[in-house]
């Protein structure tokens, strides 16, 4: 069910009648689409949790994903995000999820802001795909926390990273922070940014994405 979150922002729900667990998704740098609402519809189905996601950009014109100018104009706009608002529409999601009990997923931009929800109280576990580890220097900006500050104050919240060995946008210097942390990560050989949540990547891998799946559904089950 599509809706608006107090703050405005448009997000949409999977609602599961009597579900004990609920899941917020926070999208990569494109935003909110079906490949997301399906996403939510397809993981309610598979856990009986009532599962929802939001647009990281509200408010914002920015172009699709087929645009040739949406890249650049995309990646420019990330130094004038605030996590402030982007995890308080996460935790606002949760809520309409109906759910004491929640989880946190992101994938790439959306990973990284999973890994920075640590810190908040409201998500019992997180599961960032391919989230960087520091915020990059060209996405650097006033209300811009960095994420191991967020996990070093973490508190009980579990976190698991999974992670493609041959990503650039998570170097095996980043990923020993991340392990000196105590965070769980699942790292697949070979396998690149982006090789989990979208078959139409060049860098999907079917087998490494359902094996990282099943991996993430029973570490946020607990």
């Amino acid at each position: 069910m599509e809706l608006n979150l107090p703050s405005g922002t448009p997000a949409y729900v999977a609602r599961t009648q009597g579900a004990t667990r609920g899941l917020v998704v926070i999208p990569d740098v494109w935003g909110l689409r079906p490949l997301f609402t399906d996403m939510c519809d397809t993981l309610a189905e598979r856990t009986g949790w009532s599962v929802g996601t939001f647009e990281p950009f509200p408010g914002r014109d920015l172009p699709d994903e087929g645009d040739p100018d949406a890249g650049p104009r995309r990646f420019a706009a990330l130094p004038g995000m605030s996590d402030r608002a982007l995890l308080g529409d996460a935790v606002a999601t949760a809520a309409e999820t109906g759910c004491q009990h929640v989880g946190l997923i992101g994938f790439c931009m959306g990973g990284m802001y999973a890994l920075k929800a640590s810190s908040l109280e409201r998500f019992d576990r997180i599961v960032a795909f391919y989230g960087m580890i520091h915020v990059p220097e060209a996405w650097k900006g006033p209300e811009q926390g960095e994420p191991l500050a967020a996990l070093a104050a973490r508190g009980h919240t579990a976190v698991m990273a999974i992670l493609g060995s041959v990503d650039p946008a998570t170097p095996p210097g980043h990923v020993r922070e991340l392990r000196d942390l105590g965070i769980d990560v699942v790292e697949y050989v070979d396998a690149d940014h982006g090789f989990v949540h979208d078959p139409s990547r060049p860098a999907h891998r079917r087998e490494d994405a359902a094996a990282a799946w099943h991996q993430a559904i029973t570490f946020l089950a607990g």
